[in-house]
């Protein structure tokens, strides 16, 4: 049977009481030295009375810094030094007047000298509070900050660990959604048509498919690839796509050389494009048009895929669509940085996505 574990409240104040009694030893073998004190009478009285000294004092200054300490902390300088030098000093003198109303109770002081002892004590004692006070709250300061680093460094792992993890859900989707026996089959059969009328173009056809099987698979240890290699692998896909469509597909890729060193997420181009062919090319007998852009400015890349299909809106995403995972992947991998957008109406659609533009990036 396991002992029940203590509050953190009860270890402070046992963690008060080892330093209270540690400062009533020394005191008693501090004043035992200064005034040549050696009968066990005397010894014993100024122990009692330096550990009741101790623990209305620190008893004081440990409320008052657990409860003001962490505010404090976040309050400007100088003006939180002129504060907790204030709280300390007056802890100091109300420990001081509630130890020697104890030590008058107990008889160990004459009532006629309680102001005087109060006077004296409170001088002393201040100086001691001071020192222990400060001690303290630089260290819980110290310890706080590094307690908010260590939270802060595990909640990035954590973005980190999940933005992999979308990543990856992002690729099996992908691989999934190109593996699928229809998508085979009908690759497959249009790459067998071409095989008499142009050979050379389906070799070309197989070789792109094993090009987007073989990137869908590579890509699980990558967080972010060129996006000369981003449009290299869209540029595949539209033409496997085309050689079932035909001239129901059309698309162009805009891009500038300079952007080619650009990173971005692996298939995020891919998914924007995917989803156009689904919505705006398939199920309509005329097919569709495709644009895809790339640009830079102001620190940000900007990505985008165009189409003339029917369109949506954010609302409309339902979960687990492949918009709603790049989403994620984005959110997990720049934060608030990037941002993906939909603009729909009149027979065209966008969907934009913007990332920071990070000095590799800009090095390139």
């Amino acid at each position: 049977m396991t002992s029940p574990q203590k509050s953190p409240t009860a270890r402070i104040w046992r963690r008060v009481l080892w330093i209270n009694l540690a400062a009533t030893v020394a005191a008693t073998l501090l004043l035992a030295w200064f005034y040549n004190l050696s009968k066990p009478r005397e010894l014993a009285v100024n122990f009692l009375a330096s550990f009741i000294y101790s623990n209305a004092i620190g008893g004081l200054l440990c409320m008052t810094l657990s409860r003001w300490g962490r505010r404090l902390s976040r309050v400007r300088f100088p003006l939180n030094w002129i504060l907790l030098i204030t709280l300390i000093l007056a802890d100091s003198v109300l420990g001081t007047f509630i130890a020697n109303l104890v030590l008058v109770a107990i008889r160990i002081e004459p009532l006629r000298a309680f102001w005087q002892q109060v006077y004296w004590g409170a001088r002393f004692s201040a100086v001691i509070a001071l020192m222990f006070g400060l001690s303290v709250f630089f260290y819980e300061s110290v310890r706080s900050r590094l307690e908010e680093a260590k939270l802060e460094l595990q909640a990035r792992q954590l973005e980190e660990e999940r933005a992999r993890k979308l990543a990856a859900e992002a690729r099996l989707s992908s691989l999934e959604s190109h593996i699928r026996p229809h998508f085979l089959f009908n690759t497959l059969n249009s790459i067998a048509s071409l095989i008499p009328e142009d050979p050379k173009r389906a070799e070309d056809m197989v070789g792109k498919l094993a090009a987007l099987l073989r990137f869908s698979l590579d890509a699980n240890q990558q967080r972010l690839v060129p996006l000369r290699q981003e449009l290299k692998i869209v540029t595949d896909y539209l033409e496997i796509e085309k050689a079932r469509f035909g001239d129901r597909l059309r698309y162009s890729i805009e891009n500038s050389p300079t952007l080619e060193s650009l990173e971005v997420p692996p298939l995020s181009l891919q998914t924007l494009v995917e989803n156009s062919v689904k919505f705006a090319v398939a199920p309509r007998r005329q097919g569709g048009a495709i644009g895809v852009g790339a640009h830079a400015e102001n620190g940000c890349v900007t990505l985008e895929v165009s189409d003339d299909g029917p369109g949506f809106t954010a609302e409309a995403i339902r979960a687990g669509h492949g918009l709603e995972n790049l989403q994620g992947r984005l959110t997990a991998l720049f934060g608030a940085d990037a941002r993906l957008e939909i603009q729909a109406g009149g027979g065209h659609t966008v969907v934009r996505f913007s990332l920071p533009q990070t000095q590799n990036q800009s090095a390139a």
